[in-house]
């Protein structure tokens, strides 16, 4: 009996230690590019809450990640975008950085957050002041600011709510990919 009670005891801490390294474990991985984030963030006027949350639903922070059209680090930035950036910057070492090897600069978390940031911003700069503005930014983030433009055409985006925006897309994995950065984005406020 004392055998089976101290078996017992010896696998609830078993398991409650992994359960407390799965938690700390996970905790460490949505948080370790934190600071990167924030100070991209900052640089680019956005919340780092919300970088954080369309890193969280694009790649869940793996920075290796590439997706089906090419897209590729945490923010799941393209080359195209990361080309457009090169230029805007005007340094001409990250225009032939891109040009020799963009896979490789989007691979550098601190180089894609800064280049994920830099495009949220110019999505955002054309919603500014709307009551959409974040889900605008999101959708045009996802599925182009083309798309946005059709959702919205004919309407005045300054009088556009959020809600009433979302249910414009009609694209059913965008309104998705907002409706579920939104919504891990405004539990963290």
């Amino acid at each position: 009996m004392r055998r089976s009670v101290l078996y017992g005891f010896v696998l609830v801490l078993a398991i409650g230690g992994i359960g407390l390294g799965v938690y700390y474990f996970n905790q460490y991985w949505i948080h370790r590019y934190d600071d990167l984030i924030e100070t991209q963030a900052k640089v680019y006027r956005l919340d780092h809450k919300l970088v954080w949350s369309v890193i969280y639903e694009e790649t869940y922070f793996r920075a290796w990640q590439k997706g089906a059209d090419k897209e590729v680090g945490l923010m799941q930035v393209t080359p195209r975008v990361a080309k457009e950036w090169a230029k805007e910057t005007g340094l001409k070492e990250f225009e032939k950085q891109t040009a020799d090897d963009v896979g490789k600069l989007l691979s550098d978390p601190e180089r894609n957050i800064q280049i994920g940031c830099w495009y949220l911003e110019t999505s955002k700069e054309k919603y500014r002041d709307s009551p959409a503005e974040k889900a605008m930014m999101l959708a045009a983030y996802n599925a182009g600011a083309s798309r946005v433009e059709q959702w919205t055409k004919g309407r005045d985006i300054l009088k556009l709510s959020e809600t009433d925006f979302i249910e414009l897309i009609d694209i059913s994995t965008t309104k998705a990919y907002v409706s579920s950065i939104l919504k891990r984005y405004r539990g963290m406020e």
